[in-house]
C-alpha cells in the first residue's frame, strides 16, 4: 500500500468527483464546455485539496485529449518547450483538440518562465489549464491572465467532506476490509479545514494507527491521535492558512509577540516571502488604515524589499513590519467604509451621476448641461464648497465614520467643520 488515501480515491470521471457543483453541476460554468470539448485556456484558483488536479485530469480524460503535467516547483523553461514541441506534433493529429498542459503551483513561475508559455497558449497549440492556490491577478503575467479564464474553486463543504469519507470507507481497497463506524466526525471535519487531501491523510492515519478489525471514530479518539502525530508546518497546504489567520489576528490584536511567533513559523517553514508581504498589505488598510495611514506605506515598501532580496534576510524586514504593524493604533473604518458603499451600490444599483458633478469634454455634453453649476471647490473659502456628489437617491448616506483615534478623530473634526450636521459627525 504505497499509494496514500486521497491518491487512491482519487475520481476519474466527473461523475464521480465531489464537490464544485457551481462548475461541473448541472449548470455549472464548466459543465458544457465540458460535454462539448470546446476547452479555454483556464486558471484554477482555490485552497488546497479542494480538487484542481483532479478536475483538469477529467477534462482532460471526458474531452479525449492528450494530456502533459508539469510542477512550477521543479520545472523550467526548457520543460515547457519539450512538451510544446510535443503538443504541436500532437497537433497534427488532434487538430480540433489541443493537447491540455496542467501546470501546477503557476503563481511559483517567474515572468520569463509564464512568457515562454503565451504563443503556445495564442496559437492553440496546447489547452493551459494553471492551478493557484494565490490570488492570480497578483502572480499571473496580465498577457497570460488576459488569455484564461478564472474559475475559483471552494473549500469543501461538511456534506462533501462526509461522502469522501463514506466512500473511503466502503470502496478503498484497504480500508473497506475493516470495520470503521463513524460515530462523530466534528474533529476530523475542523481539522480538516474544507481540504479533502487532509481529511484524507488524518482518516489514513488514524485507521492506520488501529490494530482492530472494529475502529470506531469518535472526536476524542481523533484529537488524541492527531495531538500524537502533530504535523510539522506545510506551506503547500496542511497549516498554511491556519498559521496566515494566528499571525493576522495577533498583529490585528495588537500582540507584537505572538505576531512575531507566527511569523517565525512561516519563516522556518519555507513560506514565501511575498505571501507573508501581501498579507501584511492588506492589513495595513483593512485594520489599521486612516489610524495610522503610514502602515500602508511601510507594508508597500517590506513587500517591495523582501520581493527583491527573498530569504534570508526578507526575516528581518517582515518582522520590522510585523512589530511596526502590531504596535500601531487600530481602524477598520476604511474596510467599513466601502462594505457599506457596496452593499448600497446592490441594493440599488447603477444609479446616475449628478449632472453638475459629470465630465463635460463635447460641446454637445455641454449644451445638455453637463458639468453646470459645478462649483469649484478651490474658489471658496477653505477651498470647500457645499454640494452634493451623490446621486439624488441616495443623498446624505454616510460610508465613512471615522474611528476613535487621534488621526481619525481630528478627521472627523475636519469634517464636522465643513458639512455641520449634514452626515452627523
Amino acid at each position: 500500500m504505497n499509494k496514500p488515501l486521497a491518491e487512491r480515491l482519487r475520481p476519474k470521471t466527473l461523475k464521480d468527483y465531489v464537490s464544485q457543483t457551481h462548475l461541473v453541476g448541472k449548470n455549472g460554468a464548466l459543465t458544457q464546455h465540458i460535454k462539448r470539448g470546446l476547452i479555454p485556456s483556464m486558471i484554477f484558483w482555490g485552497p488546497p485539496g479542494t480538487g484542481k488536479t483532479t478536475l483538469a485530469s477529467i477534462i482532460a480524460l471526458e474531452s479525449e485529449r492528450p494530456f502533459y503535467t508539469l510542477s512550477a516547483i521543479n520545472s523550467g523553461v526548457k520543460d515547457i518547450r519539450d512538451i510544446i514541441n510535443k503538443a504541436k506534433q500532437n497537433g497534427e493529429l488532434f487538430s480540433s483538440k489541443s493537447p491540455i498542459l496542467f501546470i501546477d503551483e503557476i503563481h511559483r513561475f517567474s515572468k520569463s518562465q509564464q512568457d515562454s508559455l503565451l504563443q503556445a497558449v495564442e496559437k492553440g497549440w496546447i489547452t493551459l489549464i494553471g492551478a493557484t492556490t494565490e490570488n492570480p491577478s497578483f502572480e499571473v503575467i496580465s498577457a497570460l491572465l488576459s488569455r484564461c479564464q478564472v474559475y475559483i474553486l471552494n473549500s469543501f463543504d461538511k456534506n462533501d467532506l462526509e461522502t469522501l469519507l463514506k466512500r473511503a470507507i466502503t470502496q478503498d481497497e484497504y480500508i473497506s476490509k475493516k470495520t470503521v463506524i463513524l460515530k462523530e466526525t466534528s474533529s476530523l471535519l475542523r481539522l480538516s479545514g474544507g481540504d479533502a487531501r487532509k481529511l484524507l491523510n488524518i482518516f489514513e492515519l488514524i485507521i492506520n494507527s488501529q490494530d482492530s478489525e472494529e475502529i470506531i471514530i469518535t472526536d476524542e479518539v481523533v484529537l488524541h491521535i492527531i495531538q500524537n502525530n502533530t504535523m510539522h508546518y506545510d506551506k503547500a497546504g496542511d497549516q498554511h492558512y491556519d498559521i496566515i489567520s494566528a499571525f493576522i489576528k495577533s498583529i490585528r490584536g495588537s500582540d507584537p509577540n505572538a505576531a512575531v511567533y507566527w511569523l517565525a513559523r512561516m519563516v522556518e517553514g519555507g513560506e514565501d516571502v511575498k505571501f507573508i508581504a501581501r498579507r501584511l498589505l492588506i492589513l495595513a488598510s483593512e485594520d489599521i488604515g486612516n489610524a495610522n495611514p503610514t502602515a500602508l506605506v511601510i507594508a508597500n515598501n517590506t513587500f517591495q524589499a523582501v520581493s527583491a532580496i527573498g530569504y534570508p534576510e526578507s526575516r528581518i524586514i517582515l518582522s520590522q513590519c510585523t512589530t511596526y504593524l502590531a504596535c500601531s493604533p487600530k481602524s477598520n473604518s476604511v474596510y467599513k467604509a466601502i462594505n457599506k458603499a457596496q452593499k448600497v451600490i446592490k441594493e440599488t444599483g447603477d444609479l446616475s451621476v449628478p449632472l453638475e458633478i459629470r465630465n463635460a469634454p463635447t460641446k454637445l455634453m455641454k449644451e445638455l448641461g453637463y458639468g453646470d453649476n459645478y462649483k469649484y471647490a478651490h474658489s471658496f473659502e477653505n477651498d470647500f464648497a457645499n454640494q452634493e456628489f451623490m446621486p439624488d437617491s441616495i443623498k446624505g448616506s454616510v460610508f465613512y465614520d471615522p474611528g476613535n483615534n487621534s488621526r481619525e478623530i481630528a478627521y472627523r473634526e475636519f469634517l464636522k467643520k465643513r458639512w455641520k450636521d449634514k452626515y452627523g459627525y
